[in-house]
């Protein structure tokens, strides 16, 4: 597969593929259902912690082209961008990133979201795809802020977060409805004009 590099000069009807390092990102297709469905499972232990909760309807074939659809009518309303994560060695299926939520006019924002399947947290494969995406938001959607929100015992999200240059901003307490009770989460952000801490 060639790797694609940003062409802003005009809109296009999805995302686009971003090279990063080991890692590539494109937007989700159809053919991904079965080792996306297989890697869910297989990380079920590690993400039902830290998501909201995904019933096995959510995986179906069915679903999934539901799910596929929604990406597309939130990008053609640039209103979100979805992306599925690759390890470049070996084309796998690794993980997910999407902005949604894009405010415009005076606010200029978005949520950034990302999972990583558990055989392949603590490679650096999410912070990578972060980054990447946070390039796409700033240059790409032309953004100033990007939002996240973890919760205060996902250690390794915070550390994430924090090498990815972003700031926290305080606590929103009950935020989502994660694995059988309402969550409390810590805020986080990164400007456009913030920079990554080296390294």
């Amino acid at each position: 597969m060639s790797l694609l590099t940003f062409d802003f000069g005009r809109a296009s009807p999805r995302p686009p593929v971003i090279a990063a390092g080991a890692i590539y990102l494109r937007p989700p297709e159809i053919e991904d259902h079965d080792a996306w469905a297989r890697l869910r499972e297989a990380s079920r232990v590690h993400l039902t912690r830290w998501e909201p909760d995904w019933l096995s309807k959510d995986t179906t074939p069915d679903a999934f082209r539901l799910r596929l659809k929604s990406y597309d009518r939130q990008f053609r309303a640039r209103a979100g961008a979805a992306f599925h994560v690759f390890e470049r060695d070996g084309d796998r299926l690794i993980g997910g990133v999407t902005l949604s939520d894009i405010r415009r006019h005076a606010a200029q924002s978005a949520t950034i979201g990302y999972w990583i399947g558990a055989a392949f947290l603590r490679r650096g494969f999410g912070l990578a795809a972060v980054e990447a995406v946070l390039g796409y938001a700033f240059d790409g959607f032309g953004l100033n802020r990007v939002e996240a929100a973890c919760q205060p015992g996902n250690a390794a999200s915070r550390a994430l977060l924090s090498k990815a240059g972003f700031t926290e901003e305080g606590l929103a307490r009950e935020y989502l409805f994660i694995n059988g009770a309402w969550r409390d989460h810590v805020l986080y952000a990164r400007l456009a004009r913030d920079c990554a801490p080296a390294g």
